[in-house]
This record gives structure tokens, C-alpha cells and sequence, in this order.
């Protein structure tokens, strides 16, 4: 789907408020952008975590390969 939104003059745009609330953002949810070869792409920060997991996964070539098995691991050494 392809939506025109339209910048201010300081910059600001508005996501329509269906696809807001498609994408479960509210009043101050924050979205991140990515600057590709193609343009820009707006990924929720839920969104980009699963993608960085899907990536992580890839790469680590474990089963366990996940953030939060990361993160576990992380504090079991550091002690915490």
C-alpha cells in the first residue's frame, strides 16, 4: 500500500490514523526510519526488533539464537 503523506514546512508528517492503528502506535509511539537505496522505510520498534532477531538467527546459525538468550548470556557472565 502506498499512502502520500505531506511534510510541514518544520519538517513534521503524519501517519493516517488507520494505519496507526493497524500498526497498534499511539500518541507518542516512536517509529524508526531507515534510509535505503529505494527511499525510506518507517518499521515499528517491534518490528525491527523481529528483523534484527530474523537477521541474528541467520547469521549465529543457533537455535537459541534470540535477544533475550543474548541478553541472559551477557549477565551470566558479567555476574550479574
Amino acid at each position: 500500500m502506498t499512502v502520500q503523506v505531506n511534510i510541514t514546512p518544520n519538517g513534521r508528517m503524519s501517519l493516517p490514523a488507520n494505519i496507526r492503528k493497524r500498526l497498534g502506535l499511539e500518541s507518542g509511539g516512536a517509529v524508526l526510519l531507515e534510509e535505503t537505496d529505494d527511499g525510506v522505510v518507517l518499521r515499528t520498534v517491534h518490528q525491527a526488533v523481529a528483523r534484527a532477531q530474523a537477521i541474528a538467527k541467520k547469521y549465529a546459525g543457533h537455535p537459541d539464537a534470540s535477544v533475550d538468550a543474548f541478553l541472559t548470556k551477557r549477565r551470566t557472565d558479567s555476574g550479574e
